[in-house]
């Protein structure tokens, strides 16, 4: 039963790398311009405005924020965009009476979504040295920081295409939810420049502390505790994964 299991779970995921670099135009370069455009405006042409944060040109502080946001919402749009098209062209049916187990079907959907967030992340690292020389203090924090952040938003797309009954629904949480706690996580400032009051409902946004990990294995600074930012993030992790794999189980929003 493993050996099914694992041939089915190096198929879902070569899928999902196939149905990346064959719509690369859209799942590759998109991101890469985006975040082009954003060391440019804020890092350089704003930058030069706000002068240094710390020790640090303002460019060389928000990179890393800059990075994970590309990995997050690239991670969360390959999960939701590709199950739910499975659900809406009714493929998954067939992972379904298959012998595949629930526990494979979300391992290979979510580390199709960790190959194109990383994929893209790399792309975006290696164009954001065209505007500014990176340092990797801390590479192992990095590697961790962005696997797992990874990890975290591809289960998340999981989660809301198992809900999404139209497409419509794919993008409400993206919208609505996602691109909000993102840009309110820190990435384009410190939260300790911030009042009381909003510091602490900062501290409420799981995104501050990724990006806040992240920025801490580039430059060696952080707002957050780094302990607990990593077992956060790996308690969501498991409780996710744990979820979606239950509602597997049942058929939630498959069979009904």
């Amino acid at each position: 039963m493993w050996q099914e299991n694992l041939t089915a779970l190096k198929t879902i995921v070569r899928r999902e790398w196939i149905r990346i670099i064959r719509i690369w135009v859209q799942t590759l370069i998109p991101p890469v311009i985006t975040m082009a455009l954003y060391f440019l405006i804020f890092g350089e042409l704003v930058g030069r405005q706000i002068g240094k944060i710390g020790n640090f040109t303002y460019i060389e502080f928000i990179v890393p924020g800059l990075i994970m946001m590309s990995v997050i919402t690239n991670s969360y749009n390959n999960v939701v965009s590709s199950f739910f098209s499975s659900k809406f062209q009714k493929n998954i049916e067939e992972l379904l009476v298959s012998p595949t187990s629930p526990y494979t079907i979300v391992l290979g959907y979510t580390f199709g979504g960790v190959v194109r967030g990383l994929f893209v992340g790399i792309l975006v690292t290696l164009t954001s040295l065209f505007f500014t020389n990176l340092q990797f203090q801390h590479p192992i924090i990095i590697f961790f920081t962005v696997i797992l952040t990874s990890i975290l938003f591809s289960l998340g797309g999981f989660f809301n295409a198992l809900f999404a009954k139209k497409f419509d629904d794919v993008t409400i949480i993206p919208t609505f939810i996602l691109t909000p706690l993102t840009y309110l996580g820190g990435v384009f400032y410190s939260v300790k420049n911030l009042p009381e009051f909003w510091q602490t409902v900062s501290y409420l946004n799981p995104i501050l502390y990724m990006v806040n990990l992240f920025r801490y294995g580039f430059i060696g600074i952080t707002d957050v505790n780094l302990i607990f930012s990593l077992s956060f993030i790996l308690f969501l992790c498991a409780l996710l994964f744990l979820l979606n794999v239950r509602l597997m189980k049942i058929g939630y929003g498959i069979r009904n």
